[in-house]
């Protein structure tokens, strides 16, 4: 029993060992060290090379481009003319042709006569498409030629002024008659069958077209171009006047042609 007590008494009491831990360091410390090391961090090389090579690109794409538009466009246009004419060549300009306005007609008269352009050849023929029915427009266009005609003095003999209708339908001759008294003196009304009315319409690129709900009575307007044309004594298309032109102006370019 003694020996036991011996044996348990040489035994020394266990002593826990506690490691001290390091001390760390701030966290305020370890981003202001992360962000120092941002700050110097060196430049990509691969994306300033790919800006690089984008650079490239668009500079050879430009270059390329203009090389192409002097190819196809500046020198056959230019250059390929002025080199022939140095080398005494003959060089052949294509013209910009008028547009291909007028043609043959035959239609009717304010007296009922049927006539077709050959009664109009010799003198000039300022035309105009419209209708009786018509509320602003074709009375405003036709007062502003005959106030141009009025300005020209005794040039104007050597035009025709003329009202074509485009509602056949309700301007036979006599309506037409009654019409055209209220303008020029000269105003040649015409008017026709629908067919010969479309196909003068058609040779003059002029448009119209019924509007409104009373399409099969009396009761409907036209909608149509109001454009006044000049043709020459031989019948080719000479220039136009749009609606709105002041008489003034028109007057001084019918004097103008007709020097």
């Amino acid at each position: 029993m003694a020996e036991n007590k011996q044996v348990k008494s040489s035994k020394k009491p266990m002593r826990a060992e506690v490691k001290a831990k390091p001390k760390s360091l701030p966290s305020v410390s370890k981003d202001k060290t992360r962000s120092s090391k941002t700050k110097v961090a060196p430049v990509n090389s691969t994306s300033s090379l790919l800006s690089s090579h984008k650079f490239f690109f668009i500079v050879v794409t430009l270059i390329i481009g203009i090389v192409l538009v002097w190819i196809s466009y500046i020198e056959p246009k230019y250059f390929s003319d002025y080199g022939a004419l140095k080398k005494g060549q003959v060089v052949r300009v294509q013209n910009v042709g008028v547009p291909q306005i007028g043609g043959p007609f035959v239609l009717i008269d304010q007296d009922g006569k049927t006539v077709s352009e050959a009664d109009f050849m010799g003198k000039y023929m300022l035309v105009y498409f419209g209708f009786t029915y018509c509320p602003d427009v074709c009375p405003t266009s036709l007062t502003i030629m005959e106030d141009a005609l009025d300005m020209l003095g005794d040039k104007a003999e050597r035009i025709t002024p003329m009202f074509i209708t485009v509602d056949p339908e309700r301007d036979d001759p006599e309506a037409m008659k009654l019409y055209v008294e209220h303008f020029h003196p000269r105003l040649v009304g015409l008017t026709g069958s629908l067919d010969q009315v479309n196909a003068v319409a058609k040779t003059y690129k002029a448009y119209f077209t019924k509007s409104g709900d009373g399409y099969d009575d009396d009761d409907y307007s036209v909608d149509h171009s109001s454009i006044t044309y000049l043709m020459a004594p031989d019948g080719k298309f000479v220039t136009h006047f749009s609606h709105g032109v002041e008489a003034e102006s028109m007057a001084k370019k019918l004097a103008e042609i007709l020097k």
